[in-house]
């Protein structure tokens, strides 16, 4: 990256950061150009407003989310382990991307949800995204014959991703220490529901 590119991924990361503690709504070009220690016209040359700064920093949060959740995840065979490993990835990534606090994408969802805009429309671009590429993989399970023929994937999709925000808030807000244990239980009764049923003579 060249110095210009370098200096907007230090703002984006410390405008994440400040999104995990506080909310994207806590975002102002004066509260991040005081964090990093630049002028309020030098952020401005990069991001010309709020909003701008609000949906790069969403942008910069679901870049992340990518190279640390479902990149990796690649490198698993396609069916259940390929499930495995996102959700591996999903249960850690937050405290792997390096800005403490909770998931700056969970965070902006429940911001947003009812606040119509270009910033909601992001975080819906995101979601939507997220749901597809979950599909897909759910969807190659089908077709490597571990899943059911008949099983619906809109409803594996919405389960496995109740256990993903499930596990936020009991990690986090009641520090439940048998969280991560819970998940991987009910993720795995997830799996063996949806399952081919062995045939019988």
């Amino acid at each position: 990256m060249n110095k210009g590119e370098r200096t907007r991924q230090t703002i984006l990361d410390a405008a994440v950061a400040m999104a995990c503690e506080a909310g994207f709504e806590s975002l102002s070009i004066g509260a991040l150009a005081d964090r990093v220690g630049m002028s309020k016209s030098g952020l401005f040359a990069h991001f010309g407003s709020r909003e701008d700064l609000q949906i790069a920093a969403i942008e910069a949060a679901a870049a992340r989310f990518t190279e640390l959740v479902f990149l990796p995840a690649l490198k698993a065979p396609r069916g259940v382990p390929r499930l495995e490993a996102l959700l591996g990835n999903w249960l850690t990534w937050v405290d792997r991307g390096g800005w403490g606090g909770g998931c700056p994408l969970q965070s902006a969802a429940l911001e947003f949800d009812d606040k119509p805009g270009p910033v909601r429309d992001v975080v819906i671009a995101h979601y939507r995204q997220l749901e597809r590429e979950l599909t897909r993989t759910v969807r190659l399970a089908v077709e490597q014959g571990e899943f059911r023929a008949d099983l619906e994937l809109s409803q594996f999709v919405f389960d496995m991703l109740g256990i993903v925000f499930v596990t936020y808030y009991r990690r986090r807000l009641l520090s439940d220490a048998n969280t991560r244990a819970m998940a991987l239980r009910s993720f795995n009764d997830l799996i063996s529901r949806s399952r081919t049923i062995p045939a019988t003579h």
